[in-house]
């Protein structure tokens, strides 16, 4: 009952691997999800970011759905703009799909080859014979493998041959063998597999192609008691995989070992390598090839005739999805209850799962399944004739190809050698030359760096220096047209009061009239004064300064409201100062030329950054025609702004007002 088990395992192997073939995987697997991650992160066209999008998820899916459906939704965004990535955008959804929607995932691809339809290229073709090997392996899901074949011979293989991808037309003949296993023809299995192999051989093909056909023609040389080609596709399979331990590729790799060391009765081996394949199907989160490599723990067990533990497997394999969802597997599983109770001594038992096993297996037993067969057989016939004609007409194509590269390339080295002749005696010269004039270049930098900080030095001490020149102007014009006017006055009147020292009514009010002038007089000096340098800054703080200086020209005309927030009173006083006088020029150009009726003076510090904003409901004013305003106000706060290495940005328009904001940042 043994050799009958293990006959049936290659169709559980077919049944749920058909859909990855069309998107192996390197065996390299961690290099290459990191090159399409870099991809997708990078600056690159979106067409190029939206195919390593849909590569990722396809990558992901099986390991992680969340993460694939997540990459497949980053494709579908950046693909917007493109009508050829949208249409394959459906392609790798059916992918997706395929884990838990049958349905879904066969519309989706449906809906693919629709909009493919639309594309005459190659890329759109190779896509469409993607497109209908998936579909066609939904089909082999639901036990369907006719129309699976169908599907490859009418669809898949074409398509592939007309958008010129040999590699996959490898992978599909590889299918198409599959189809053959499951239909119990092993013979015609290895002839369309050993083409597969011939294909992926004559273009070099990656080598992760070859794995499962590999592993597969192990099997079916099992199948066909060839034990030695069998022995030898799996040390071809070995080869390639040593340097990849972590490989998804391996997981088939100790099936197909297990099987074949239970087919020689070697059970201690056969365990070795099954216990190696499902520790790291759990750590590649591959629930169906673990449960694959379980059923072969089973044969282990039985020709061990450990029953009991042969038993315990079975009724895992009975409760695991999707495993046991498959006919192939349910009819396995059943058989293998029966033995294994026949094994242990329970006949009643024994009766009853052989009795499930009848039952399962007439349900399905076709009466047409030899003329099936034969069809499937002639249809691949007449195809392989088509393919060989369209294969050889490309062969012969691409010699002649070749012929002529060669003569051109003939051509080609002999140019390319008087060039690189030319190349080597020009660089020579060059080198000799290039350390000089890179030397002088570097020097010519650094001069032009210096000359650069010193224009910018000198440019900020011209500014610095008109700016104390305006001060001085004004303080002047202040002292001559307030003060110096009111201190005439008084001389004015104390020499009347020297011409009429007689009249005693008129000499006191001559002297008030003095003393309210010398009042007025000391108001002025003291707003001089305080503009210079008021007191309360130095005494009290900047915060104290600045409301006295709202305050001070706060009107019933004009309301001036200063906020202050986390103002830090331990600020050096040389930017106390500074902050003091940009909030004095700009309070001073607001009251003299915007009309305001409200002012908003707001200082504000969050730890190391201070703002200043000061806004107004003014007549305002066209931000375009700044450059060309003659005063210099807004220029000195620049120079200010400037001078503590911050920012200032003005916004203003006619009838709406002027808000300025000012940020920089005050040394720790």
């Amino acid at each position: 009952m043994i050799k009958l088990l293990t006959g049936i395992i290659v169709c559980s192997f077919a049944a749920l691997t058909g859909l990855s073939q069309s998107t192996a995987l390197p065996l390299n697997e961690q290099r290459f999800g990191d090159s399409l991650q870099k991809i997708l992160n990078s600056t690159m066209p979106d067409s190029m970011r939206a195919n390593a999008g849909f590569l990722l998820s396809n990558f992901w899916y099986r390991k992680d759905s969340v993460k694939g459906a997540a990459y497949l939704e980053q494709g579908r965004i950046l693909s917007k703009n493109n009508p050829f990535q949208q249409s394959i955008y459906f392609f790798y959804l059916g992918n997706l799909k395929s884990l838990n929607n049958l349905e879904l995932s066969a519309s989706s691809f449906m809906k693919a080859d629709s909009l493919l339809q639309k594309f005459s290229t190659k890329e759109a073709f190779v896509f469409r014979s993607k497109v209908w090997h998936n579909y066609g392996a939904i089909q082999q899901m639901k036990d369907d493998n006719e129309y699976f074949a169908d599907l490859l011979l009418e669809k898949a293989i074409p398509f592939a041959i007309k958008g010129g991808d040999s590699v996959y037309l490898g992978k599909n003949y590889f299918d198409l063998g599959l189809a053959f296993t499951n239909t119990l023809q092993f013979a015609k299995a290895e002839d369309v597999w050993q083409k597969a192999i011939q294909i992926f051989n004559r273009v070099n093909a990656p080598k992760e192609h070859l794995m499962d056909v590999y592993n597969l023609s192990a099997q079916n040389y099992i199948e066909l008691k060839d034990m030695n080609r069998a022995r030898a596709m799996l040390d071809s399979s070995a080869a390639l995989l040593k340097p990849y331990p972590e490989s998804q590729y391996y997981l088939d790799y100790y099936a197909s070992q297990g099987m074949f060391f239970n087919a020689q009765g070697k059970f201690s081996l056969a365990n070795e390598s099954i216990d190696k394949g499902i520790t790291l199907s759990k750590k590649l989160n591959q629930p169906y090839r673990e449960q694959r490599i379980l059923l072969q723990k089973f044969f282990a067990l039985y020709g061990e005739k450990k029953f009991d533990k042969g038993k315990e497997v079975l009724l895992t394999l009975m409760n695991s999805q999707p495993f046991i969802s498959l006919l192939v597997n349910r009819l396995q599983v059943y058989n293998g209850m029966a033995e294994n109770y026949a094994g242990m001594g329970d006949h009643k038992a024994a009766y009853d799962w052989l009795r499930r096993y009848s039952q399962l297996n007439d349900s399905v037993a076709n009466v047409n399944l030899k003329s099936r067969i034969n069809a499937l057989t002639e249809k691949y016939k007449a195809r392989e004739s088509q393919e060989q004609i369209a294969i050889l007409k490309a062969e012969n194509e691409k010699a002649l190809l070749t012929s002529k590269n060669n003569r051109l390339l003939t051509w080609l080295f002999g140019l390319t050698s008087l060039f690189l002749l030319i190349i080597a005696a020009l660089g020579w010269f060059y080198f000799r030359n290039h350390k000089r004039l890179q030397k002088q270049k570097e020097l010519s930098y650094q001069q032009q760096l210096l000359e650069a900080e010193q224009k910018q030095e000198i440019q900020f001490a011209r500014a610095l220096l008109q700016g104390e020149e305006k001060e001085r102007k004004r303080i002047a014009s202040d002292l001559h047209d307030g003060l110096g006017g009111m201190l005439a006055g008084v001389k004015i009147n104390l020499s009347k009061l020297a011409e009429n020292p007689k009249s005693v009514n008129m000499l006191n009010t001559d002297i008030n009239k003095v003393i309210d002038q010398l009042d007025g007089s000391v108001n002025e000096l003291r707003r001089i004064a305080r503009n210079m340098m008021p007191e309360s800054l130095l005494q009290l703080g900047l915060e104290v300064s600045l409301k006295d200086m709202c305050d001070a020209v706060n009107t019933a005309s004009t309301k001036v409201e200063f906020q202050a927030f986390s103002i830090n009173a331990g600020l050096p006083k040389e930017t106390q100062i500074t902050i003091y006088r940009i909030v004095q020029e700009l309070l001073a150009n607001v009251i003299r030329h915007a009309n305001a009726s409200e002012i908003l003076v707001q200082c504000s510090q969050n730890e190391n950054t201070f703002y200043i904003t000061l806004e107004d409901n003014g007549k305002g004013f066209d931000i375009s025609t700044l450059p060309l305003q003659k005063g210099i106000g807004i220029s000195n706060v620049k120079n200010r702004v400037e001078f503590l290495k911050g920012k200032m940005d003005i916004q203003s328009s006619p009838a709406q007002g002027t808000a300025v904001n000012i940020e920089f940042n005050i040394p720790a």
